[in-house]
């Protein structure tokens, strides 16, 4: 997971410069549920690269989105506020880590339907798997609903989504890629 999140980063960003944040945000999201579908879906008969592969894809696809967000919320952050806005952003991804594991660990022992996981046979951990990465799809297309319906009623231009967003170069400013 982290190794894909770290090679995604930089393309990533250079998405949501070219293509902006909303639609990068839906891709991101789109993966991510993609990834968890397959993961609810796959046998165990195909082993570590049947759990891998699609937790890869769901990996790039946080990687994407979060990419995507982080722009988003910046986008028009004053830079006497750029400092606390991005400390709450950190602070909101953190609790909703936290918060969401241990929603998650719940999800997984009420889908494994044993008193004990630690000596739970093999059939209800992949049973709890299964149904934990169900819940989690369902929740990133509640995302993914939210996320489309506000881009629709927001009136607001989407970051960088004309894909001249303005950078840094030599002899200072310069548009595009």
């Amino acid at each position: 997971g982290p190794l894909v999140a770290a090679v995604t980063g930089m393309p990533a960003g250079r998405l949501t410069d070219r293509f902006g944040a909303q639609r990068m945000t839906l891709l991101g999201l789109l993966a991510m549920t993609a990834g968890a579908v397959v993961l609810s879906l796959t046998p165990a008969s195909l082993g570590v690269l049947g759990y891998v592969t699609p937790l890869a894809v769901v990996t790039a696809g946080y990687a994407v989105f979060q990419t995507a967000n982080n722009t988003a919320v910046m986008a028009d952050v004053g830079p006497g506020r750029r400092g606390v806005v991005s400390g709450m952003l950190g602070l909101s991804r953190n609790l909703g880590l936290v918060s969401g594991a241990s929603l998650m660990g719940a999800v997984f022992a009420h889908g494994s339907a044993t008193a004990d996981i630690a000596s739970a046979p093999a059939g209800a951990v992949a049973a709890g798997m299964r149904f934990t990465f169900l819940v989690a799809a369902v929740l990133i297309l509640l995302a993914l609903a939210a996320v489309a319906a506000a881009g629709r009623v927001s009136g607001r231009p989407d970051p960088a989504g004309d894909g001249t967003a303005a950078r840094p170069g030599r002899g200072g400013w310069r548009r595009g890629w």
